[in-house]
């Protein structure tokens, strides 16, 4: 049963990765950007990382696809037609690209590079605190720099949106009469 779930969510991903690269429409393209997340979610919840499952939908799902209809409203995006004459070169460029970035990741999974660090925690040790419980242990001792620069970088965006939706007041033309 997990096989076939595999399959179904794998696929799931890849027919929305794709459709977020191929939506005419800003708006569709964060829709499909949705779906993407939450089947990931779903894969994640297959490896028994239930944490990483909830951040997924809590962060990615929630508020980076909101963050991003919300500045694709702002701005008034989603109508535009692609001249698709100008993105020729383009094209040939993202061709180039894509071929070389599979040829890097064929290599590392080749030559097995892409190889990790075995912790010094044992998953019966893990399994006996809990995935979460574990995580924030490393991630509030080990890790606290990081995670408090992440959460400055957040706010410094937060900040950054806020100004950007403000609306800035309109200036009156007046005129002042000198009387004598």
């Amino acid at each position: 049963m997990e096989v076939v779930l595999f399959f179904v969510l794998g696929a799931v991903a890849i027919v929305a990765a794709l459709g977020v690269i191929m939506a005419r429409k800003t708006v569709y393209s964060a829709l499909f950007l949705l779906v993407n997340f939450c089947s990931l979610a779903g894969l994640y919840l297959l490896l028994n990382a239930q944490f990483l499952a909830a951040t997924q939908v809590i962060v990615y799902a929630g508020a980076i696809v909101v963050l991003f209809l919300f500045a694709t409203m702002l701005l008034g995006g989603g109508d535009e037609i692609p001249n698709l004459k100008s993105q020729i070169p383009k094209n040939y460029l993202a061709i180039v690209l894509a071929v070389v970035l599979f040829v890097e990741v064929g290599y590392v999974l080749v030559s097995g590079t892409l190889t990790g660090t075995q912790g010094s925690d044992t998953p019966e040790a893990i399994a006996s605190v809990g995935n979460v419980q574990a995580i924030g242990k490393l991630l509030f001792t080990e890790y606290l720099l990081p995670f408090e620069l992440a959460a400055i970088l957040l706010l410094i965006g937060i900040v950054g949106a806020v100004v950007l939706a403000k609306k800035k007041p309109k200036i009156r033309n007046t005129q002042y009469e000198i009387r004598n």
